[in-house]
């Protein structure tokens, strides 16, 4: 029996039967990904960037924020385009946290020259808590802390550029919402201080998206919102 020399890189491996025939190695391209070029940290800022800027006027401070992120677009003209966060700015008249400012927007701007996942960003930064207590935004939407609102502004980025899917609701949700709404906008209901809002009066805040629409139906909490119901 002859010797056979592998003087290659294994990249794939199958078990072979006693009645299984000699079968051909299959054909990988192994040049196939030379000229994708992947996110990293050496990776050299261009000259120019795209971006968007996000305003946050928030009623805990006087002045708003302004919240830049710029991205790169790699492998552009290919069918391997892709765009992805590259740096985060914050800029504000108030320089009461200036410091952590820098130091967060350094951080995260790090995070997104490293590459690979970056989603995780959204939910540490949301499950961040002020312990003097949160705020509502208009129409109803609790935010915990100034952080957690830099979170979902991170959040709508990704989703804008695609790199997170956004929480589309079906037609049979959006049909089944709108007519539970329908519902109990007849019945008619309490007045409370988030009252003034898109969704129906009296409506409490729903635990999963944080905003103040789910409502007492069939028995169960209903969110008119995203939906959710603690009985399924």
């Amino acid at each position: 029996m002859a010797r056979i020399i592998v003087d290659k890189k294994i990249v794939k491996f199958a078990v072979a039967k006693d009645n299984d025939g000699p079968k051909a190695a299959p054909d990988l391209d192994r040049n196939s990904d030379q000229k994708v070029v992947r996110m990293h940290e050496k990776l050299e800022r261009p000259e120019m960037l795209i971006g968007s800027t996000y305003k946050v006027k928030t009623p805990v401070y006087d002045h708003a924020m302004y919240v830049t992120i710029n991205d790169i677009v790699l492998n552009e003209g290919t069918p391997h385009e892709q765009r992805r966060p590259f740096e985060i700015f914050i800029n504000s008249k108030n320089l009461d946290h200036y410091q952590w400012i820098v130091a967060l927007t350094r951080i995260m701007s790090a995070v997104f020259r490293k590459g690979g996942d970056v989603t995780f960003l959204v939910d540490e930064l949301k499950a961040v808590f002020d312990p003097r207590g949160g705020y509502w935004q208009p129409g109803g939407k609790f935010m915990p802390s100034i952080i957690a609102e830099l979170g979902h502004i991170v959040e709508k980025h990704l989703i804008e550029i695609g790199l997170l899917k956004g929480p589309d609701l079906s037609t049979e949700q959006r049909q089944f919402i709108a007519t539970k709404k329908a519902e109990f906008e007849a019945r008619g209901s309490q007045k409370d201080a988030f009252s003034n809002n898109q969704f129906p009066e009296g409506a409490q805040l729903c635990s999963k998206c944080s905003t103040a629409a789910a409502v007492m139906l069939d028995g169960c909490m209903t969110c008119l919102n995203c939906g959710y119901s603690k009985c399924g």
